[in-house]
């Protein structure tokens, strides 16, 4: 926790204005810099909280779309900020949307175009469940009327729970120009991403038994490239399926490092970098600095 020391003094008034000027000249420098920050300077209990500073809207989609089985999109209610970075989410093996369906209005509620998908099946693959993010998110920038004015194609990510996750990274995987990549509890058979160049955070649950972290999560992690920015968060004492309830901790970060990469909004690196320290991270492991 960052705590500022302020001390009272005294000061003349021309001195002030000069300071107030520069505090001004400082902050249009930084709005300049960064074009793509959407909402107030971020606080711990900003971050933290069910819902952040934008109101949210949100319309359905058809299974009769082409490339995934339909899902809910949630997305800021006003423009009055411009445009927003979009990202697609998978549910996992077996799983319909509804069990990640949270997390569209959370993150959406930041400053986030936000689609919860269903797959084509429930027993859909990875490589499957990638094509489908994507599928997801050229129907969002390009197809749907309501939401493709609203968001930079330019800032795009994806996420997924389980065999989403493992999607997460085939769909990164398949389209390096991703800003982010958040694979929660990834599942996947291919244990080697040495091709990713897509920033990533892979959250895995400690006491997982259908995805071990040994087995999964860290490996996926550790081939890596460290070029690409990645970090490895680990839950402590989580099953498989945490992804599947409101989890505080995986929404503080995950908005993070969307918030970060998607965005480019260095606010947030201080949540990122250096590492976290976290009652309910077992484990963390990074890149940092971040470029």
């Amino acid at each position: 926790m960052r705590k500022t020391l302020r001390k009272g003094v005294r000061i003349l008034g021309g001195v002030a204005l000069a300071a107030t000027v520069l505090v001004g000249t400082a902050t249009a420098a930084t709005a300049q810099d960064n074009p793509y920050e959407r909402g107030p300077d971020p606080t711990e209990s900003l971050i933290e909280a069910s819902r952040g500073p934008f109101s949210v809207s949100q319309t359905s989609v058809s299974s009769l779309v082409s490339g995934f089985g339909g899902g809910t999109i949630y997305y800021p209610t006003s423009t009055s900020e411009g445009t927003f970075g979009a990202v697609a989410i998978s549910p996992g093996f077996t799983a319909t949307e509804s069990s990640i369906a949270w997390m569209g209005p959370r993150l959406a509620s930041h400053g986030f175009v936000v689609i919860t998908i269903d797959t084509n099946t429930i027993y859909d693959q990875p490589s499957s469940r990638g094509d489908q993010l994507l599928a997801a998110l050229d129907y969002m920038t390009e197809d749907n009327l309501t939401v493709r004015g609203r968001i930079d194609s330019s800032r795009l990510a994806v996420a997924g729970h389980s065999m989403g996750g493992g999607g997460s990274l085939e769909a990164a995987s398949s389209r390096p120009a991703l800003q982010a990549a958040v694979p929660l509890a990834p599942w996947n058979t291919d244990k080697s991403w040495s091709e990713l160049r897509t920033p990533t955070l892979i959250i895995g649950g400690e006491s997982d038994s259908i995805a071990p972290v040994a087995t999964h999560s860290i490996p996926f992690y550790n081939s890596i490239p460290a070029s690409a920015e990645k970090a490895y968060l680990e839950l402590d004492n989580a099953s498989h399926f945490f992804p599947q309830t409101p989890n505080t901790t995986q929404a503080k970060y995950m908005l993070s490092w969307l918030k970060r990469f998607v965005d480019n909004d260095t606010r947030y690196e201080q949540f990122l970098c250096p590492a976290p320290d976290d009652r309910d991270i077992s484990d963390y492991r990074d890149t940092c600095p971040h470029a």
